[in-house]
């Protein structure tokens, strides 16, 4: 008898995974006193959770207390302290009442896709992507609307493409900045998309995990525009906690309960320990500050240093900690590319195919938030090989 595979689980790899994987294997199989491996591969800090995140951890282990289910929506003073920090950094305020901590960005995702949209529902973004938006989706039986865009928009919506959308979408993810490219939405533009979302009927999802990463451009959230939208966040990124699996979502009022609901069924709560890491985290800015100017530093040289090194073509670095860059000149095979370019120098980076299916076989992302010394050596080791 052949048992029944369901279509969730016939979901495409995120490839970045795999780049992980093969260089892994290829670290292990160095031999004492080679280079090691530089991992440009995948977004995740060369730095670890902050000292004083790290401090309050110990402090809760210590403690002997229990660190057992919290509510759904996670710890109160979390959920007041990350509405103070829309205060401080925003200018607005967010009802606690309406903040939702979640197992990472990751698990913050599905919440709303489900309570936001039914199968069927159309979902349009922005292509290069970030791919589990596609395969979550997917997988939960709505329907991807692929916008492609290109360097004259930084590879970002606009409100004249969602307008060319007959019908409208049921729904709009933006990434600001985003994942590939490290480009940004200014304030004016963010707002003109919320407009339009909000004009059209139009549910927006604003994938702000990159927020605090930015160089050039300044914060617009989602929360202050459209009363409407989905914001998701994260202590992965700017905060340096990717392991600790711990983010969190800003809804509409109508959507609370559905997704508390939701929460509750698929996660109970996030992990306890996290969240008492994850408030710490806030009382740590000028560490903080100090990764993000260490990304500054690596963004400048990389910038400076790629286009010699075979890689004229990078999009504008406005925030997150990735480069992506056109090798259309060298390769049309964005995979290959990749193996190649670990097998020969030591460098893993991301094939632009897992970003988008299509265009994707002739770009690279490159993430510069390892250490600095690793990208310093990482752009001297492009410099020789082609």
């Amino acid at each position: 008898m052949v048992l029944k595979v369901a279509r969730g689980a016939s979901a495409p790899p995120f490839l970045v995974m795999d780049v992980i994987a093969a260089a892994n294997a290829r670290q292990a199989s160095l031999p004492p006193g080679a280079s090691r491996v530089i991992r440009m591969e995948v977004g995740q800090p060369g730095t670890g959770a902050p000292r004083g995140a790290a401090e309050a951890a110990m402090a809760a282990l210590r403690g002997g207390g229990s660190l057992g289910y919290t509510e759904a929506f996670g710890l109160p003073t979390l959920r007041a302290r990350i509405t103070r920090h829309y205060r401080d950094w925003y200018g607005v305020d967010v009802p606690a009442a309406r903040v939702a901590v979640t197992v990472g960005a990751s698990g913050a995702f599905p919440l709303a896709f489900l309570a936001a949209f039914d199968p069927g529902d159309r979902i349009a973004m922005a292509s290069p992507y970030y791919p589990p938006y596609v395969n979550i989706l997917t997988a939960l039986g709505m329907r991807p609307v692929i916008l492609p865009t290109g360097v004259e928009s930084r590879f970002q919506p606009t409100v004249a493409l969602l307008e060319r959308l007959d019908p409208p979408p049921d729904g709009l993810i933006v990434a600001n900045p985003c994942n590939p490219a490290g480009t940004m939405l200014s304030p004016e533009e963010l707002a003109a998309i919320t407009a339009w979302c909000d004009s059209a009927g139009v549910r927006l999802v604003s994938d702000e995990i990159y927020h605090g990463l930015n160089y050039d451009m300044p914060l617009a959230t989602a929360a202050a525009l459209n009363r409407g939208a989905i914001v998701v966040n994260s202590f992965s990124k700017y905060f340096s906690m990717t392991g600790w699996r711990i983010g969190w979502l800003v809804l509409p009022e109508d959507l609370v309960r559905p997704v508390e609901c939701l929460a509750q069924n698929f996660f109970i709560s996030a992990p306890h320990i996290s969240q008492v890491v994850a408030e710490a985290a806030f009382g740590c800015h000028d560490e903080l500050q100090a990764n993000v100017a260490r990304y500054r530093r690596s963004r400048d040289h990389l910038v400076a240093s790629l286009p010699g090194a075979g890689f004229p073509r990078l999009t504008p670095a406005q925030g997150a900690f990735y480069l992506y860059a056109d090798i259309t000149d060298r390769s049309n095979d964005s995979v290959e590319f990749c193996a190649r370019l670990l097998a020969e120098t030591g460098i893993a980076a991301t094939p632009g195919i897992d970003f988008d299916s299509e265009r994707g076989r002739g770009f690279v992302r490159f993430s510069y938030c390892g250490p600095e010394e690793d990208m310093r050596e990482a752009a001297a080791r492009l410099a020789v090989w082609r």
